[in-house]
């Protein structure tokens, strides 16, 4: 009886608290209907080539297979400067008989995809040219036999036969000159990493930032949900401290922490996986700094909406979840405009794209300054909600 009696209470208190219930139920559901509409309308990856000589056929044949799409270039110049600008994912360059492909390799499934299409547009397209070749000397051989035979009947046997062996062994060396083709050479280059380069390399720069912000996010979050729960932020809410300087001091110490944590993660990462770093190491370090720092504040915010640790835990599919569906781990290309849209509020979107570009292109700070002002604006937007959020809690 103490057992039902027991039992009965906390069922009471569950279904009093109404947060809990909308955590617990409405959370999953939306995170499951998020992950349908996400893999779903994700099926295929769009890749861009690039060529410079290629011949028309080829280009049409390139072109003809779903989801490549190819752009002609005048000079490998204007076709270097659009791989690099991230137009185009590769580039075919005819030299003579031979080919040589220029992959950005930053995706290894857009690398395959490129390899995979130019192969098969090259095999129709020598197809094409045996079966052209072979019809044209079908036609020869069809016209030499009617003037063998009409030769035969105006010509005397032993002079008839001479002409028409002439003849046959004419017909013989154009059809082997016309059907023999030298097999091309093509020649590989990538601009990252090299043809071992897995899908990982991608994976990596956004996983590094997942982590920072995951972990920063958790333990700022619980500790101040603790040093609220425990009354601790109510005695010193009750003194003549301002908010800022309480938030501050908050984000200033776990900062500290948070700062220690991204070098740990970041270098440890990079070094111990052996992933080559075109790159900074620092500014790879300084973006996930930033990161954490958003994550921080992102973290005191939301513990400020829960009661208990339980509700805490609960705002992670809500929080962190998505993160990783619209962080770009996940190619968005084929996705509709509306979904790509919600990535831009995704602080993790801007951290991933500048840690790729710093490590697979070698891009520098300056050049990435729209993500490190989209990463700041995060940082003073939340820090201004944990001042003003503080309110509620003052009590004098």
């Amino acid at each position: 009886m103490r057992t039902i009696a027991i039992m009965n209470r906390v069922l009471k208190e569950l279904f009093r608290d109404k947060r809990t219930l909308a955590l617990m139920f409405v959370a999953p559901i939306l995170v499951m209907l998020l992950m349908s509409v996400i893999f779903n309308t994700n099926s295929s990856t769009d890749v861009s080539v690039g060529t410079i000589g290629v011949t028309k056929s080829l280009n049409s044949e390139i072109d003809g297979i779903k989801h490549v799409s190819v752009k002609k270039y005048d000079t490998k110049t204007a076709a270097n400067k659009a791989l690099k600008d991230e137009k185009i994912d590769a580039i075919i360059k005819k030299n003579g008989n031979n080919y040589h492909l220029i992959y950005a390799n930053t995706d290894s499934t857009k690398t395959a995809a490129v390899k995979m299409a130019f192969s098969n547009a090259l095999t129709t397209t020598s197809v094409n040219k045996l079966k052209s070749a072979l019809k044209k000397s079908t036609t020869a051989t069809v016209k030499l036999q009617a003037q063998i035979q009409a030769i035969q009947k105006q010509q005397a046997a032993a002079s008839t036969k001479g002409a028409a062996t002439s003849t046959k062994a004419t017909a013989t060396n154009q059809s082997t000159k016309s059907s023999g083709q030298t097999t091309p050479k093509i020649t590989n280059t990538y601009v990252y990493g090299d043809k071992n380069t897995g899908y990982f390399a991608k994976m990596l720069p956004i996983l590094m930032g997942f982590f920072v912000f995951f972990f920063v996010f958790l333990i700022s979050g619980m500790a101040l949900l603790k040093e609220r729960t425990t009354g601790t932020l109510d005695r010193l809410l009750a003194t003549p401290v301002k908010r800022s300087s309480i938030v501050f001091g908050y984000m200033l110490s776990y900062g500290i922490l948070a700062v220690m944590q991204t070098i740990v993660i970041v270098l440890t990462t990079v070094w111990l996986l052996g992933i080559e770093v075109v790159g900074s190491m620092a500014s790879v370090v300084v973006i996930n700094l930033l990161l954490a720092l958003v994550a921080l504040a992102f973290g005191i915010l939301l513990s400020t909406f829960a009661n208990s640790e339980f509700q805490m835990m609960q705002f992670i599919p809500l929080v962190v979840v998505p993160q990783i569906f619209f962080s770009g781990l996940i190619p968005l290309d084929s996705m509709a405009s509306w979904i790509k849209g919600i990535s831009y509020i995704i602080p993790l979107k801007y951290s991933g794209d500048a840690v790729a570009a710093i490590i697979t292109r070698g891009t520098s700070l300056m050049d990435l300054g729209f993500d490190i002002g989209m990463l700041l604006l995060f940082l003073v937007v939340l820090t201004t909600l944990n001042i003003v959020g503080l309110r509620r809690y003052r009590k004098v």
